[in-house]
């Protein structure tokens, strides 16, 4: 009996000695929280409490040990959480079933997923101390982000993937097709213009500036990777907004182009048959990335680095002579950073950023930009033919927007209805290759207009 007591004594005593020992280590951590707190709050970090949660839980900022702002949403915060999800699961759906570029569509929408699962802190930045020190690391997403499309690294490295896989041959065979991709870039300045006209209409719901105007009016290009840098740049509380509209518009380029062209283009002008392209020399091919680089690197350095990464990628698989690094750049490399690009634009689909009356406009406006980028490149192929003795098919010029190369496919497609002998595929593919330069030089003139 003695033996007994005396073992329930020594435990008794080494169970409080072990909690006493503890309690410094979970203050350091948490000043004010015990452990027994810790354990019957377990259920306010569950994901049903999270979705039941009326408010933004309060963030921990670096310098400071406990929680102390608390962001409120519009709506009911746990609610927009699982709006969200859905609009995510919207987005797998149009990748996996309507083959919508799932290629982004597919890692935007399940970067959403994860950025919406509450109490995961899969988006949260790092936890720190007073010193600067790491408390609690942050999630991955938040270190991706900030690591690949906050830097621009990853627009430039798919900038140069698309060089590698691109052939400039047709709008070198035709330069004049140029004009095209640089009159489908009206959508762009439509939506700047329509940006600030939002803010002045409604001040209090609406608060776009410059360099959100920028940002948004980038839609029009047709161009993600590009909408992504000048967003990081200019406005990244945009990005998701701004990522999902361009995305979402270059997925639905069969859908909202054909509509426009038709109404933009006569029957007649959609029968115009084209002259077959020239053939395009090594040496054209090899010197033409170069001389744009010059070219852009003079009048234009603020858009060099994209102008620079696709004319890279193109001399890459030009030259013939760095093939490992053409086929590394066309496929391995532009695979991966695909991925994780989609993943941490997906992180910016929270609620807290995405369900506002700011998103409505810049989903607004997108659209907008791009059915004026649409006319503007069939408008300006009509204007040409007056002044020229070979007509261009107007059809060609609505792949003046960026898509390459589902743009340039419609409007081979459109023709065919009109004209089932007559193939615009190649003729459109000089257009569509200058609307990915050209909005790429936009990009650089409104990052130094806006800064």
């Amino acid at each position: 009996m003695k033996t007994l007591i005396f073992s329930l004594a020594v435990s008794c005593m080494l169970g409080v000695c072990a909690a006493r020992a503890a309690e410094p280590e979970a203050a350091s951590a948490e000043p004010g929280v015990s452990f027994v707190a810790k354990i019957t709050g377990l259920w306010s970090e569950t994901g049903i409490a999270g979705f039941l949660q009326a408010e933004k839980p309060a963030e921990r900022e670096p310098g400071e040990p406990l929680p102390k702002r608390n962001v409120k949403l519009a709506t009911h915060y746990g609610l927009g959480q699982a709006l969200m999800i859905g609009v995510s699961l919207l987005l797998i759906v149009l990748a996996i079933f309507k083959k919508f570029e799932p290629l982004l569509l597919l890692p935007i929408g399940f970067g959403g997923l994860l950025a919406n699962i509450p109490n995961a802190g899969i988006t949260a930045g790092p936890w720190l101390d007073t010193l600067g020190g790491v408390i609690e690391p942050g999630g991955f997403l938040h270190y991706t982000f900030e690591m690949g499309v906050a830097t621009g690294l990853f627009p430039i490295l798919i900038f140069m993937g698309v060089g590698a896989m691109t052939d400039f041959g047709p709008l070198i065979a035709n330069p004049r097709t140029a004009l095209l991709g640089g009159a489908a870039q009206l959508g762009i300045f439509v939506a700047f213009l329509g940006a600030l006209a939002l803010a002045k209409l409604f001040p209090g719901a609406i608060g776009f500036g410059l360099r959100e105007a920028g940002s948004i009016g980038i839609i029009g290009g047709a161009d993600g990777p590009t909408s992504i840098w000048l967003t990081t740049r200019l406005a990244p509380d945009l990005l998701g907004a701004v990522a999902v509209a361009a995305y979402s518009y270059m997925a639905l380029v069969p859908i909202i182009q054909p509509p426009i062209m038709r109404l933009c283009v006569p029957e007649r002008d959609r029968k115009i048959r084209m002259a077959q392209l020239r053939p395009v020399s090594k040496l054209e091919k090899i010197a033409f990335p170069v001389v744009i680089l010059l070219l852009c690197a003079l009048f234009l350095p603020s858009a060099t680095p994209l102008v620079g990464a696709i004319m890279l990628g193109n001399l890459a698989r030009e030259s013939g002579v760095v093939n490992r690094l053409s086929d590394t750049m066309a496929n391995d490399l532009i695979n991966i950073v695909t991925i994780l690009l989609g993943l941490s634009v997906g992180s910016k689909l929270a609620a807290e950023r995405f369900l506002t009356f700011e998103t409505l406009g810049v989903l607004f406006l997108g659209l907008v930009a791009f059915a004026f980028g649409t006319a503007g490149g069939c408008l300006m192929a009509r204007v040409m033919n007056v002044f020229s003795k070979n007509k261009i098919n107007p059809l060609i010029g609505s792949a003046g927007v960026s898509a390459v190369p589902m743009a340039a496919r419609v409007s081979n497609n459109v023709g065919l209805e009109s004209d089932p002998g007559n193939y615009l595929l190649m003729h459109a593919m000089g257009p569509n290759v200058a609307g990915v330069i050209g909005s790429a030089v936009v990009a650089g003139i409104l990052y130094r207009l806006c800064m």
